[in-house]
């Protein structure tokens, strides 16, 4: 790894070297927080957490051939180089910082409420036509998971894309002063994480500490539908880029054709090109995702032709809106997470599917004093958007079973609704609710463990 000797990696993170001084100069192959994953060469760096503390674990990277190791304490009978640090946590973040200042590499940065990963895959998919593209993986978006995408980096990549997920604020400061991005991208501005944020106004200004960390040279892309990004003005003398599906956009889209499950084709207006596109997973809001990636393409000198292939040859992830075809059902994976928006996002995407509607929904975690009320707002729009069947699951989503109950019956919508307290009442009777023939949505906050739920209907 460029440029990491434990010597500067002991000097960026303030550290104290701990052994033999003729490993000084030795340059680290990689860097893990995983004892399992740690490999000869390799930096280990323990992480206390709430329930596991990484010191417990010195002994086995150690045995595993590690270089050395990071630690918060003194070790007499480490077996192994150790600087020690005040924080693994901070000296983590401090590590990725300096790597990623070694590489000199262009890095965007996404963030928003809703939609930043699948955002986050139109982007790689359409920078990769031209240059060789790291992604975030999986759920590696805060304070641990940025460092650690960082350090999979090497020479040979040729720009970076890093998915950045808060929930408190400062978060995004400390995200984003590791990543001193070239180009930032906002998708939105929901109703994610208001326990912590407050409301929208706090969530826009939560989001929008990135922007203070963009290169004097870069670019700010934002969603110019959102009623509060537009707001957004010139920042430090850079002139954000909007886009959306109003013309007043720099890059908009139009005569979008929904195709169903398989996706939207639609012209996109990129200043003053324009050109056709195929967006492969349905849903208005991921004609968002691929403007927002047109947009980026357009930055790093793509043609019209590759954003294009780019957007067209999007692939989803687990839990992200996948569609998993089985002989009797089709099932929409989106059970990575959930909040209001991306809630109702998904249901509108349901009503395209073939065969009955079927949507299995349940809690909405970290939405603060107003909890109750938003888990009302998506059973109502639930009841509202031609679903056969909805399933709801526990304790919150009580509230979205009775208002998606009582507006089934005040519109004579014809929804039926039923209530499942817990996930396991729920897989107890999925052979009694399900049909043959059923496109059945599965979405819920990533702590319902609704993956269980898809496993179990792949296997009807």
């Amino acid at each position: 790894m460029k440029n990491l000797t434990l010597e500067n990696i002991a000097r960026v993170c303030h550290g104290t070297w701990r052994g033999d001084d003729k490993y000084r100069n030795e340059e680290v192959q990689s860097i893990t927080t995983d004892s399992r994953k740690a490999e000869p060469g390799c930096l280990f760096v323990p992480i206390v957490g709430e329930r596991v503390d990484g010191h417990k674990f010195i002994g086995q990277v150690a045995e595993a051939g590690a270089l050395a190791t990071l630690s918060e304490r003194e070790l007499p009978d480490a077996g192994i180089p150790y600087i020690h640090v005040e924080s693994s946590l901070q000296a983590i973040k401090d590590i990725a910082a300096f790597y990623l200042e070694q590489l000199q590499i262009p890095v965007v940065g996404i963030t928003g409420s809703v939609g930043k990963t699948s955002t986050k895959e139109m982007i790689a998919s359409v920078l990769s036509q031209k240059y060789r593209t790291l992604k975030t993986q999986g759920n590696f978006n805060n304070e641990i998971g940025v460092p650690l995408t960082v350090f999979r980096l090497r020479e040979e990549d040729e720009i970076a894309v890093l998915e950045m997920g808060i929930n408190h604020f400062g978060e995004m400061t400390r995200l984003a002063s590791i990543a001193k991005p070239h180009t930032g991208v906002i998708t939105n501005i929901g109703t994610a994480h208001l326990e912590f944020l407050g409301d929208r106004d706090g969530i826009l200004k939560a989001k929008t500490e990135m922007l203070e960390f963009i290169r004097p040279d870069g670019h700010i892309i934002l969603n110019g539908d959102d009623d509060k990004l537009c707001t957004v003005k010139e920042h430090n003398g850079i002139r954000p880029v909007f886009f959306g599906l109003d013309p007043k956009n720099e890059v908009y889209a139009d005569e979008l054709q929904s195709h169903g499950l398989k996706g939207t084709s639609c012209r996109i207006h990129l200043g003053e090109e324009t050109f056709r596109a195929d967006v492969p997973v349905p849903g208005i809001h991921m004609v968002y995702n691929a403007l927002a990636a047109a947009a980026v393409g357009r930055v790093y000198g793509l043609t019209k032709e590759e954003i294009a292939r780019g957007i067209a040859s999007m692939e989803t992830i687990s839990g992200r809106f996948k569609l998993i075809e089985t002989e009797k059902l089709m099932i929409v994976d989106d059970c990575y997470n959930a909040n209001p928006g991306s809630m109702k996002a998904s249901l509108d995407v349901l009503k395209d599917g073939e065969g009955r509607k079927v949507a299995i929904l349940g809690d909405m975690f970290e939405l603060g004093e107003k909890e109750k009320e938003h888990h009302r707002e998506v059973g109502r729009h639930a009841a509202l958007c031609g679903t056969d069947l909805v399933i709801c699951v526990g304790e919150l989503s009580r509230e979205m079973a009775e208002e998606a109950e009582r507006t089934a019956a005040a519109e004579k919508t014809g929804t039926k609704v039923l209530y499942r307290k817990d996930r396991e009442e729920l897989l107890a009777s999925l052979a009694e609710d399900i049909c043959p023939g059923d496109t059945i949505l599965v979405k819920a906050s990533h702590g319902m463990g609704f993956d269980k739920v898809v496993e179990e209907l792949r296997n009807f």
